[in-house]
């Protein structure tokens, strides 16, 4: 890989054929540990303009990604490692679906996608989940809707109140939904 660092958490492979192996994917986990949300991104498109973007994402069980919504965009995840729960919920709050999520290996759903402006979010349940996104550019910060409902990255003692209780409400939503 020919990879640029934007920054602690993003990269940009410059190759013009893009290739990714196991080694690559180790990299992305090690820099994710260093990184202080423990996250990191290797964007596959050449630049926020594009009119697709694919990533490779790394995320740590122990990272928080802020529930939010996407204007005018599709999402689309496919899992190469790791398990997590894809958490949709409605804009007032309420869980509408939990998506349970896995390498093909898992018996999991692997893939998913995402077509309507659904507040979402990726809750952990392995160390790791390496995801393989592809969504609509250009990318447009504007575009991002957080959850009202929902604390800010760095309030760290809510967040952590905010993803016990979410533990609980998927267990609930998830015994509901046997039923």
């Amino acid at each position: 890989m020919s990879i640029e660092q934007i920054s602690q958490e993003v990269y940009v492979e410059k190759a013009p054929i893009v290739k990714v192996a196991q080694k690559d994917i180790e990299y992305l986990k090690e820099k994710a540990i260093l990184s202080e949300r423990k996250r990191v991104r290797l964007c596959t498109h050449k630049d926020v303009e594009e009119p697709l973007h694919e990533m490779l994402i790394v995320l740590r069980k122990e990272t928080y990604v802020r529930p939010h919504k996407h204007l005018h965009k599709s999402e689309s995840f496919h899992i190469i490692e790791g398990l997590v729960d894809v958490v949709i919920f409605d804009d007032e709050g309420k869980i509408i679906e939990v998506i349970q999520m896995g390498d093909y290996a898992s018996e999991r759903r692997f893939y998913y996608r995402l077509s309507s402006p659904y507040y979402h979010i990726p809750f952990i349940i392995s160390d790791y989940v390496v995801i393989h996104e592809t969504t609509n550019g250009p990318f447009n910060r504007a575009d991002t809707l957080f959850a009202p409902w929902t604390p800010e990255e760095n309030d760290g003692e809510a967040t952590n109140q905010f993803i016990n209780q979410l533990a609980e409400k998927i267990k609930k939503f998830n015994l509901n939904s046997l039923c």
